[in-house]
């Protein structure tokens, strides 16, 4: 599976989203080592600081159904003008399960992405600077 066809799951998941006060839905998709994929939306909670992302909703699904290493990341928000990048707190617990080389696309459109990897999007990963010193 290709990186656009893993937007396209993302994209496809987004339409699960709750998100009933932003208005904003957003879908992952994560392409696992043995070539299946994890899906999560975003769902909210009228107290923001309940809601929980999409990304991460992905993530906890996948480690809930034994899976702890990622090989690609696709997110979707469909309702946006431009493509919105994963926030602090996904890139710091997606960093936990997948190295700094992990491709990530992310975008409004199939036509509007960003394709690029996880360390570039959140560079400077201690975890992993950690591990590199260890070797």
């Amino acid at each position: 599976m290709d990186l656009n066809d893993l937007y396209k799951e993302a994209l496809k998941a987004s339409e699960k989203s709750y998100s009933p006060y932003s208005h904003f839905p957003v879908g992952a998709a994560i392409l696992l080592e043995d070539g299946s994929v994890i899906t999560g939306v975003n769902i909210e909670n009228r107290s923001y600081g309940l809601t929980n992302c999409a990304e991460r909703t992905a993530v906890f699904k996948a480690v809930s159904e034994g899976y702890l290493t990622f090989k690609a990341l696709a997110i979707a928000t469909p309702k946006s003008d431009y493509p919105v990048g994963p926030c602090g707190a996904c890139r710091q617990v997606l960093t936990e399960f997948a190295p700094a080389e992990t491709p990530v696309i992310f975008g409004a459109t199939i036509e509007n992405t960003v394709k690029t990897t996880l360390g570039e999007l959140y560079p400077y990963d201690s975890l992993h600077e950690l591990a590199s010193q260890m070797d």
